[in-house]
C-alpha cells in the first residue's frame, strides 16, 4: 500500500511513518521544510516531499498512485487572534486535500480530529468540527471513504503534552493551573498508531471513532503525578475560573503561546470518550500511569541517585 501523510514530520506522524514502514507500506511525507524530516529520511520505503500543501496542483500530482491519504495537520494555538489561523489549518487545508484526492483518484482518507470537535466556544474545537463536516460531505457524495479519529490528549516519550508540563515544573517552584478539574483520558501514541494501521487495512473504515486511554485524570492530579515522577518539590495550584481566564488572556501575548484564552475555552469541556473506538478496533489501550514511567523514571533526582548506586555496586563487584 502507498500512503501519503500530511503532518508526517510531527509527533504522531513520525511514529505512524515508522509503523507503516515496518508493515511493508510505502510512505510519502509532505512537508514545507524537509530538513525537519531528517529523522525520517532513514526510514525504509519513505519519501520526503517538500512543498506547500495548500498548492492543490502539486498535492494532486504527489497523491497520484497512492492508495490512501492521512491528514495529521493540526494546531493548538494560532499566531494571531479571531480564529483565522485555526480556519486555515483545520478547514482550508482539508478542502485543498479533498479536491486534490478527487483529482488524483485517491478514494481513502483518514483524518485526525479531536474529542469535542464542533462543540464549545473555542476556535480550535469549532474548526475541528468544520473540518470533519467537510470530510463527511465528501464521503456522502460517494467518491471517498473518510475515517475520522477523535483522540483525547496523546502522550509518548517525545510528546508536547507531558514534556511541556515537565519543563514548566522545572522552571518554577509554583505552577498555577487553569481549569484544574478538567478531565482527560490520555491516549498512548502507539495505540493511536495501531488504530491508524488497522483502519488503513480496512477495519471500520468510514467511521468516526473516539480514542481514549484506560485512565481518566483531572488535570491537577495529572500534573501532580508528573511532579512526583520527576522527584520535584513544586506547588501545583488550581486557579478559579476568573484567574484562569486572566492567565489565558495574559499568555495570548507571550511568544509561542504556551497557554491561551482559546485553550481555556477548550478546557471547559472534558476530553473523555462517550464510546471508546479502540474496542471496535480490537485494541486494549494503555493508561498514562502504566506507560509513562518507563521513560520518566530516569529524569527525577531520586531515579538518578538510584542509577548511580546500582552503577557503583556493579563497579565494586
Amino acid at each position: 500500500m502507498k500512503v501519503l501523510i500530511l503532518g508526517g514530520s510531527g509527533f504522531v506522524g513520525s511514529h505512524l511513518t515508522r509503523r507503516l514502514s515496518r508493515d511493508g507500506h510505502a510512505v510519502t511525507v509532505v512537508t514545507r521544510y524537509a530538513p525537519g524530516c531528517k529523522h525520517l529520511s532513514v526510514v525504509p520505503q519513505t519519501t520526503i516531499r517538500q512543498f506547500d500543501p495548500y498548492d492543490e496542483g502539486r498535492l494532486a500530482k504527489e497523491l497520484a498512485g497512492h492508495d490512501a491519504a492521512v491528514n495529521l495537520v493540526g494546531i493548538l494555538n494560532e499566531r494571531g487572534f479571531g480564529g483565522k489561523g485555526f480556519e486555515r489549518a483545520h478547514v482550508t487545508l482539508i478542502d485543498c486535500l479533498l479536491r486534490a484526492c478527487r483529482e488524483a483518484g485517491v478514494e481513502r482518507l483518514v483524518q485526525m480530529s479531536s474529542l469535542n470537535a464542533g462543540r464549545g466556544e473555542s476556535h480550535y474545537l469549532r474548526t475541528r468540527g468544520e473540518g470533519e463536516a467537510r470530510v463527511r460531505a465528501a464521503a456522502k457524495e460517494g467518491w471517498i471513504t473518510g475515517t475520522i479519529f477523535r483522540p483525547s490528549t496523546i502522550f509518548g516519550p517525545d510528546d508536547s503534552f507531558l514534556n511541556r508540563f515537565a519543563t514548566l515544573l522545572k522552571l518554577s517552584p509554583v505552577l498555577p493551573l487553569a481549569r484544574p478539574q478538567a478531565k482527560f483520558a490520555p491516549v498512548y501514541v502507539d495505540d493511536v498508531v495501531e488504530a491508524f494501521a488497522r483502519v488503513l487495512e480496512g477495519r471500520h473504515a468510514g467511521k468516526t471513532l473516539e480514542l481514549c486511554g484506560s485512565e481518566t485524570w483531572a488535570l491537577v492530579d495529572l500534573v501532580r503525578w508528573l511532579r512526583d515522577q520527576l522527584s520535584l518539590r513544586r506547588a501545583v495550584i488550581g486557579l478559579p475560573d476568573i484567574l484562569g481566564r486572566a492567565q489565558g488572556l495574559a499568555f495570548d501575548f507571550v511568544p509561542g503561546k504556551p497557554f491561551s484564552s482559546d485553550n481555556f475555552r477548550s478546557l471547559k469541556l472534558d476530553s473523555v470518550c462517550s464510546s471508546n473506538g479502540f474496542s471496535a478496533l480490537g485494541i486494549e489501550p494503555w493508561g498514562l500511569s502504566e506507560r509513562a514511567p518507563s521513560w520518566l523514571e530516569g529524569r527525577g533526582k531520586q531515579a538518578r541517585y538510584q542509577h548511580y548506586r546500582r552503577q557503583a555496586r556493579r563497579e565494586r563487584s
